[in-house]
């Protein structure tokens, strides 16, 4: 091999490796990136309610199904696809309790009340055999799932403590002074009954009666003075008598 050939090779495999580098550099080509199909917003949802709270079954299936294709897992759009498909009594249970509808309800604000999700308001409308939810009217008695709530304790209202009775003020009795007898003294009392009979000797009856009298009660257990002081009383009673 000439110097001219052993040049060309030389060429041709540096050429080579520098291609081979240039592809390896490049690395595989990259792929796309997938995105995850989007969520059912909120709104989407209450679109779907909306739908079913005004009788639009059709309408409102023809929405949930592209969306429950991008997103079959989302339990609010399952709910709703059960409260269209199921049996309702399957899902809420066999068991009900009267309830009478009060004026301004809905059976969104009924199911969320007692049901615990206003979701369940058409599973609530055709538990009661009601296609178009927007037909309840107040006073019409419904069928609601499950018993009846236990009814709140009445408060408990403190009377107000009666004011004490004040007792009238009795009026004061009158005072009787009963005046103290005189203590006995026979000495006095002999003296006053002799100064009765004299005056009683005299006709003086009145001072005779006087002091009689006046012995009795300084000596009132003395027989003499009581027996003449019931003669006296006899003789002015009979004075009395002649007048």
């Amino acid at each position: 091999m000439n110097l001219t050939s052993l040049k060309t090779c030389i060429r041709l495999v540096s050429l080579c490796g520098l291609l081979a580098v240039a592809a390896c550099s490049k690395g595989p080509a990259a792929h796309p990136a997938v995105s995850a199909p989007p969520a059912a917003a909120a709104g989407d949802v209450d679109s779907i309610q909306t739908l079913l709270m005004h009788g639009d079954r059709k309408g409102a299936d023809k929405l949930l199904k592209p969306m429950l294709k991008r997103d079959p897992m989302n339990s609010r759009l399952l709910l709703l696809r059960d409260s269209m498909q199921r049996d309702p009594q399957e899902l809420l249970g066999p068991t009900s309790y009267a309830y009478a509808v009060r004026p301004g309800e809905t059976f969104e604000e009924i199911a969320e009340r007692l049901l615990g999700n206003r979701l369940k308001a058409y599973q609530l409308a055709r538990y009661n055999g009601i296609d178009d939810p927007s037909t309840l009217a107040a006073g019409r008695t419904i069928r609601v799932p499950g018993s009846p709530p236990a009814p709140k304790p009445a408060p408990v209202v403190e009377r107000p403590k009666p004011a004490p009775t004040l007792a009238p003020n009795p009026r004061p009795r009158p005072v009787v002074t009963v005046p103290a007898k005189p203590a006995a003294n026979p000495a006095a009392a002999q003296r006053a009954r002799a100064a009765g009979l004299a005056a009683l000797n005299r006709g003086a009856v009145g001072e005779a009666l006087v002091q009689l009298r006046r012995a009795k009660a300084l000596d009132p257990d003395n027989p003499l003075v009581t027996r003449d002081l019931q003669r006296a009383e006899r003789i002015a009673a009979t004075v009395r008598a002649r007048k």
